[in-house]
């Protein structure tokens, strides 16, 4: 049986990373490869300066990228028709905000060795995009506790930020390597994707990997 490592640099609040991930499962799926898949998640912060409190979601793209709310309005409902075609449910509004997505790394980082980290960064994609989900510690923890996690370790890890030198390095290293966007997909550490592909270009580079 071959052997699949896929490594996804990402951010929970990008929805180009939703609707990529959505894309490579589905491409998995159509080609339904005799394979030993193994998904691990990388910390890309979009905005690692983010108050806590977060900033209004139209007023953040209008400030980083000059959108004005027409072009907002057609970005949500794109996004909104991409996901559905891979199965997602975005569910924006008005009050949207960016958050900082800090801690939801570090629950990732944390999760990587238990075989629940891809269940989590999934529940946490549904949680800020479907669930109108804030990343309050409580929040968080009953997302952790959802996919069932130990919910108490996950609680010592946002209260002594555990891993916060981690989640910098790495992501020290990805600038150093020239990575400034995301998602980026990485396969068996030899072929990359950067971007929200769709779903044939997903299928033609597995298919030379498998």
């Amino acid at each position: 049986m071959a052997t699949l490592q896929i490594d996804i640099i990402s951010d929970v609040v990008c929805p180009w990373c939703v609707i990529g991930y959505g894309r490579l499962k589905r491409a998995i799926a159509e080609l339904q490869p005799a394979v030993d898949l193994s998904v691990t998640w990388h910390p890309f912060e979009l905005n690692p300066d983010m108050p806590e409190t977060g900033e209004n979601l139209r007023e953040h793209v209008a400030k980083k990228y000059g959108a004005k709310l027409e072009d907002s309005i057609k970005a949500r409902a794109m996004l909104t028709e991409h996901g559905k075609d891979v199965g997602f449910n975005f569910n924006y509004f008005d009050e949207m905000k960016m958050l900082n997505t800090f801690n939801c790394h570090q629950l990732l980082h944390w999760a990587k060795d238990s075989g629940l980290q891809n269940a989590l960064s999934e529940a946490l994609f549904e949680h800020f995009f479907s669930n109108r989900g804030d990343f309050s510690h409580g929040a968080l923890l009953e997302v952790v506790k959802s996919v069932g996690l130990d919910i108490e370790e996950a609680k010592s890890v946002l209260e002594t930020n555990r891993f916060e030198a981690d989640i910098r390095a790495i992501e020290q290293q990805w600038h150093q390597q020239g990575i400034h966007s995301v998602p980026l997909f990485i396969f068996n550490n030899k072929k990359a994707l950067s971007g929200a592909h769709e779903i044939d270009t997903f299928k033609q580079l597995l298919s030379e990997l498998i």
